[in-house]
């Protein structure tokens, strides 16, 4: 599976393209609209020019969501640092912002694990205020030596391998009102090096008091999160919960059919897994919000049976 499709809505706003282009023409709906940062491979201009465009108008104080989408190709010396530097200083220029998208880029611009992050942790000092908090590539992503923040609500952390390192320093955070917490684990063969007892401390309901969505997607321990959420006293106060584009399989999803608190979710989400059509079926049944589409088939070579997560490279 590629990442093939921008963000078109986000936080009940249509989004719109912010290029070279439209900085030139003006009439920005800063308040209706969600505009998408992005330089394409023939821009002129610099990222940092873009940006002073976008931000050299007094309404732009009505802004209440930001999207980066590709900023410099894929050099590696290009990593987000300069980005983040660029929103911290917009601080003041950018009073309402709610949500930060760092990184919409698909795999046609920059394959996932190609692209280039920094220590994103200033943002969250500079934006007390900031709701939504999305980034999508791995590589050199920190948030320092954890976060505390008491506003934040969603956090999503996309990659295609999630060192443990990452990981710890996500759980280690404080977030006071998180409801939605989505991390992307990946492959071992592009960065993943933890473990589940490093998710524990959340599977447990052992932090973030008001979690209702859990998502722990594109991962190669899906099973053993299945097994651990079924009798977790967390699965009873969440919502909804998304172990899609993963590596599932039967034996984990059995762990969540015989679980009464998986049939009042709202909504499970499995799908793109490795789910036999028995399975999906005995899951439908005992599950109405499940989500089960896309089943994928193992690869079988000489007698090996290889599983792959849906986004890697």
């Amino acid at each position: 599976m590629a990442l093939h499709e921008h963000a078109t809505n986000w936080l009940g706003l249509p989004v719109r393209i912010f290029d070279e282009e439209a900085s030139q023409k003006g009439n920005l709906d800063y308040k209706g609209a969600i505009y998408r940062l992005v330089r394409d491979w023939d821009t002129e201009i610099s990222m940092e020019e873009l940006f002073s465009r976008f931000v050299s108008k007094p309404e732009c104080k009505d802004t209440r969501g930001i999207i980066i989408g590709a900023w410099a190709g894929d050099d590696p010396s290009n990593n987000s640092e300069g980005i983040v530097q660029l929103l911290v200083s917009a601080r003041h220029a950018l009073p309402n912002l709610k949500g930060i998208f760092l990184a919409d880029i698909l795999s046609e611009e920059n394959e996932i694990s190609w692209i280039e992050q920094s220590d994103v942790s200033p943002l969250f000092a500079a934006y007390p205020q900031l709701e939504h908090f999305r980034v999508r590539g791995g590589n050199g992503l920190s948030f320092g030596e954890g976060v505390r923040h008491d506003y934040l609500q969603s956090l999503i952390v996309e990659t295609g391998g999630m060192s443990r390192t990452l990981l710890q320093q996500i759980i280690k955070s404080q977030f006071l009102c998180l409801e939605h917490l989505e991390v992307w684990t990946g492959s071992d063969g592009y960065g993943w090096d933890g473990t589940l007892e490093d998710l524990l401390p959340v599977l447990e309901g052992r932090l973030l008091p008001t979690l209702k969505h859990l998502g722990v997607r594109n991962s190669e321990i899906a099973n053993e999160v299945a097994q651990t959420l079924a009798k977790s006293p967390l699965l009873d106060r969440l919502q909804s919960v998304d172990l899609s584009l993963g590596i599932l399989r039967d034996e984990g999803a059995q762990a969540l059919l015989e679980s009464p608190a998986a049939a009042s979710l709202k909504v499970l989400d499995l799908h793109h897994n490795y789910l036999s059509a028995a399975m999906c079926e005995k899951l439908k049944q005992r599950i109405p919000g499940v989500i089960v589409e896309d089943q994928q088939k193992p690869d079988e070579w000489r007698g090996e049976i290889s599983y792959y997560v849906a986004v890697g490279e």
